[in-house]
């Protein structure tokens, strides 16, 4: 934009940033503070000025000012109403755009030197030969639930009553072309979000006339958020966009790794979370995610070789190739020409370096506007510690339901029936003591270290995660109920698994930032 109106005579652009990005969560979002339109808004605002001034001595000039952390809606409007003109802004920061545009934020250079994560548009060398999106329901309460049986009866209802839409179209509008089929729907079909949930890809499918029936086969474990689980319908007719995930998760009980790196990083907390099962989207932020392995078409008819990781997986038939690529083993191979480097070495070793707090600083700005590039450190004992720390923390992440819990004090209101541990919504005890929380009314949590809410993912400490994700929610619009007592007693057969989580999510949280922070400092390879 700046690019187009400087040769037609722009003088100044005058920007005043005033926060307020509510897709944020936890620390970063009280940082973005109050939202300037109040429930009507959720993206962040500023007001731009365009000066036009063909006379003027210097054009291209780029004036910036940021209204400040942490106030609210009242104090924005309030400072800019005290400004009374542009000239009453003293404070204003001249910008000069980079290469990449930015004009804030500017990325580190040197960050395009490394060999990037993923790449789908140019032929530069890369670490992994695909990558996904995590999975887009658009129908989260229906598609997702943390009781089996509750999940299959919801779609199961939800599929019978589209294909009731369908033949009462099909009455109604006799002889319609795909076209005028199209046309017709949206005044026709009854959109009661108790009975089903619309969207445009089942529109469609209605407009082709397809009916459809329930299968069993499409109910699989995923990663909801972090350290969530929840049973989900992975179906391409009823999630809206499965990007890759076919490849990567293409049926339950599949093995398989991924690294998910969060799209919407902006430098608070740790970038990645590993998963060993199918992730939504917003698992991690918008999460990106970095397979292990690819059971695509490319490694079902070249499956026959004798590469262990090529083999057969699991006896169901289904071949899977390497999903780190040949070139960037041999990247890292050449980086250290006297090791014995493994793919799975390199796979743990991306994970320990996307853990760095060196890297994380370094390339922050970097992070927020691209995928991740992965530098060879300089000497081969810290690659090693890297790939070593990776795994440690990837056992930690992805085996969270085994490892011990901490200690913390129980407190109980008499003797306790397997009933008497079912929760609905945690809280802390007091404002600003997050020691002890109340687990329901007759547990109560107490000595939660308060080191343990320092491992930040997608915008809050592991144990929030917990906290919000373990209790009873009822979706506003269906009425349906997702409770996490389903999924402790179903699935897991243990009435006490929510508060066994969130002790043992205080021992992966100790145990991360412990893992973090004894990582070698970032010293890369000229």
């Amino acid at each position: 934009f700046w690019m187009e109106i400087t040769p037609s005579g722009g003088s100044i652009l005058g920007g005043i940033q005033q926060r307020g990005n509510q897709r944020t969560s936890g620390e970063r979002s009280r940082q973005e503070g109050g939202k300037i339109f109040g429930g009507g808004s959720r993206a962040p605002i500023a007001i731009s000025l365009l000066v036009k001034n063909p006379e003027a001595i210097k054009h291209g000039r780029i004036l910036f000012h940021d209204i400040g952390d942490y106030l609210s809606r009242e104090e924005k409007l309030e400072k800019i109403a005290s400004f009374s003109s542009v000239a009453g802004i003293t404070n204003w920061q001249t910008i000069a755009p980079d290469s990449h545009g930015d004009w804030v934020n500017q990325r580190d250079n040197s960050f395009g030197k490394h060999i990037v994560l993923g790449d789908k548009k140019g032929d530069a060398p890369k670490l992994f030969d695909n990558f996904s999106l995590g999975v887009v329901t658009n129908r989260d309460a229906w598609a997702y639930n943390a009781s089996k049986a509750k999940l299959q009866a919801n779609m199961e209802s939800m599929i019978d009553f589209y294909n009731a839409e369908v033949g009462r179209f099909n009455k109604a509008h006799p002889g319609l072309d795909k076209k005028a089929r199209e046309v017709a729907i949206n005044d026709f079909i009854d959109t009661n979000p108790k009975r089903i949930s619309w969207t445009r890809a089942l529109k469609q499918a209605l407009a082709k006339n397809r009916t459809f029936d329930y299968q069993a086969s499409s109910l699989t474990h995923s990663l909801y958020r972090p350290f969530n689980k929840q049973w989900m319908y992975f179906n391409r007719t009823f999630n809206e966009m499965v990007y890759q995930m076919p490849r990567i998760f293409p049926e339950s009980g599949v093995e398989n790794l991924v690294i998910q790196f969060n799209a919407k990083y902006k430098g608070h907390g740790c970038p990645v979370l590993i998963a060993n099962a199918l992730p939504d989207l917003h698992c991690n932020g918008d999460s990106q995610c970095f397979p292990f392995y690819l059971y695509d078409e490319q490694a079902q008819a070249n499956g026959d070789t004798d590469d262990f990781f090529a083999a057969v997986d699991n006896g169901n038939g289904l071949k899977r190739r390497d999903a780190i690529t040949d070139e960037g083993l041999a990247h890292f191979q050449n980086a250290y020409p006297n090791e014995k480097i493994s793919k799975e070495d390199l796979f743990y070793y991306t994970y320990g370096v996307l853990h760095s707090p060196d890297y994380r600083e370094r390339y922050a700005d970097n992070l927020s506007k691209e995928l991740p590039r992965i530098p060879a450190v300089r000497t081969a004992k810290d690659f090693w510690a890297f790939s070593k720390a990776g795994r440690a923390l990837a056992d930690l992440h992805l085996y969270y339901e085994t490892v011990a819990p901490y200690p913390l004090t129980v407190a109980a209101k008499g003797k306790l029936a397997d009933a008497d541990y079912r929760v609905e919504k945690m809280k802390f005890a007091k404002k600003g003591d997050r020691t002890t929380v109340i687990y329901n009314a007759k547990i109560t949590l107490k000595g939660i270290p308060e080191a343990a809410w320092d491992y930040v993912i997608n915008g809050k400490a592991a144990l929030e995660w917990v906290m919000e994700r373990q209790g009873v929610k009822v979706n506003k619009e269906s009425g349906i109920v997702n409770d996490a007592n389903d999924w402790a007693n179903e699935t897991m057969g243990n009435a006490k698994y929510p508060m066994e989580l969130f002790m043992r999510v205080i021992t992966v949280s100790l145990e991360t930032m412990k893992i973090v922070t004894a990582l070698p400092s970032l010293r890369i390879q000229n």
